[in-house]
């Protein structure tokens, strides 16, 4: 029996030994291209669903309605666009460079079949080693719920709402010419000016 043990507890130190001299020895993979180690997403992507599970609100304390999805949609263009992208338009140079890659969260079925209070979870609290930030501390909680809305009926949204998160014109761009105020249509003669219909006449 002691044997046996005895046979475990150094069965465990090997292993511990092990995967730790994996990591301080540089295997391990870093690098965005690298491949992931063995069960990388398994064991991260479980741990992550346990503790969301464990903490998120039970309850939006807003509705999921117009008002709601058009704040969040501007809440969304000045904070998220950045690396989960607009509808119909793709993702930064940024986001492609990241790993894991950000989900383009109008682009299939994005997160609308995760519940608005998971993701609530991941805008308030973010999630380390991935890139994604916490916005509890740059955001309201108003303004986190309203995206978290937005983004759990992401399949559901308006047209409005659609207009809302279209991309911004960037600075600089051509605009259409002013239209200028009509004229009588009085044929242009040399030294003659066509007159405005608001002109006041000269006498």
């Amino acid at each position: 029996m002691k044997a046996f043990v005895a046979g475990i507890i150094i069965g465990s130190f090997l292993v511990a030994f092990g995967v730790f001299s994996y990591f301080v020895t540089g295997r391990a993979p870093a690098a965005v291209d690298d491949k992931p180690f063995p069960f990388e997403r398994i064991l991260a992507n479980g741990a992550l669903d346990a503790h969301i599970k464990q903490e998120m609100p039970k309850l939006a304390p807003i509705a999921a309605n117009e008002g709601t999805f058009l704040a969040g949609a501007d809440v969304y263009q000045h904070q998220c666009a950045i690396c989960h992208a607009l509808p119909n338009v793709d993702q930064t140079p940024m986001a492609k460079g990241m790993f894991p890659k950000p989900p383009a969260l109008f682009k299939g079925k994005g997160v609308t079949d995760d519940s608005a209070n998971e993701t609530y979870w991941k805008v308030a609290n973010g999630i380390r080693l991935t890139g994604m930030p916490e916005f509890k501390h740059s955001l309201n909680d108003a303004q986190m719920w309203q995206v978290s809305l937005l983004l759990a009926n992401a399949d559901k949204i308006s047209d409005a709402v659609k207009e809302q998160l279209k991309p911004p014109v960037p600075p600089g761009s051509p605009v259409a010419p002013a239209v200028s105020a009509p004229t009588t249509g009085v044929p242009t003669k040399p030294g003659r000016v066509p007159i405005s219909p608001h002109s006041t006449p000269t006498t």
